[in-house]
């Protein structure tokens, strides 16, 4: 199937610190599009995979799982990893969960975590029944555009696969689990109104890791996807600032030294 118009991934070739940016759950790379960019401007090296099954048609994603996925990202690590000196995970909503098993994975390899609405638990009723309502149906209403900014749309499916979402509890379960292993230096934002994800979760990764260089920040103007919403500038300028602290090789404006 082709990809959607404005799905595809993005990269971009620039200095000697990366930055691999995962996207959220049947989502695609234009909702972390801007933030990529924005990135690049800064002579970052920036990585925005598409995932397996995304960015096409929901049914796509029916026939993948969360080991599809973080394969995906571990290859765009590794590749990265090649070519930059260091290099920083992040992601929104489930692209956060993804991030933080990077970083409980690759250890040292990984100089920092940036997190937006990480998602970490399926919560509600239906959650407990998908195991069996995976096979009696099969996709449920989207989740996509949780956005309160008028006219800003997420290019997102309209229906959530259930083997998919079955697949994604599980992941939550797994990532869970590693969490203690994240170390790394994290930048975690969250929006109090999220429709999506409760902030129990944001709650949860914090409570969780290990990393002892930690800061929140609320994202007060925004729903679930506030990269495309009123705080996306915002995000752009903390991650910025995260990354400048932490890679000597970036400038105080955030350019990235070296070729």
């Amino acid at each position: 199937m082709p990809v959607l118009p404005g799905a595809e991934p993005y990269r971009h070739e620039g200095g000697r610190v990366g930055v691999l940016l995962c996207h959220g759950f049947t989502g695609s790379p234009q909702s972390l599009r801007p933030w990529a960019e924005r990135l690049a401007e800064r002579d970052l090296t920036v990585s925005l995979p598409l995932l397996p099954g995304h960015g096409t048609r929901w049914e796509d994603l029916q026939l993948t799982g969360w080991q599809d996925w973080y394969a995906e990202l571990d290859r765009e690590l590794r590749a990265l990893r090649d070519r930059c000196d260091q290099v920083f995970v992040a992601g929104l909503s489930m692209g956060g969960t993804l991030a933080l098993r990077l970083a409980a994975r690759h250890g040292d390899a990984v100089s920092g975590v940036v997190v937006v609405n990480p998602a970490n638990h399926m919560h509600g009723p239906a959650a407990y029944a998908l195991p069996v309502l995976r096979h009696l149906l099969p996709s449920t209403k989207g989740i996509a555009s949780d956005i309160a900014k008028p006219g800003a749309e997420e290019l997102g499916y309209d229906r959530v696969p259930l083997h998919a979402a079955h697949s994604l509890r599980a992941l939550f379960r797994v990532v869970d689990r590693e969490l203690p292993q994240v170390t790394q230096p994290l930048l975690l934002l969250r929006s109090p109104q999220d429709h999506v994800v409760p902030p129990a979760d944001s709650a949860r990764v914090l409570s969780r890791v290990s990393s002892r260089d930690v800061r929140e920040v609320l994202l007060e103007q925004s729903y679930h996807v506030a990269t495309l919403d009123h705080d996306a500038d915002r995000i752009v300028q903390e991650s910025l600032a995260f990354i400048g602290r932490l890679a000597p090789s970036v400038g105080k404006e955030g350019t990235a030294t070296g070729g």
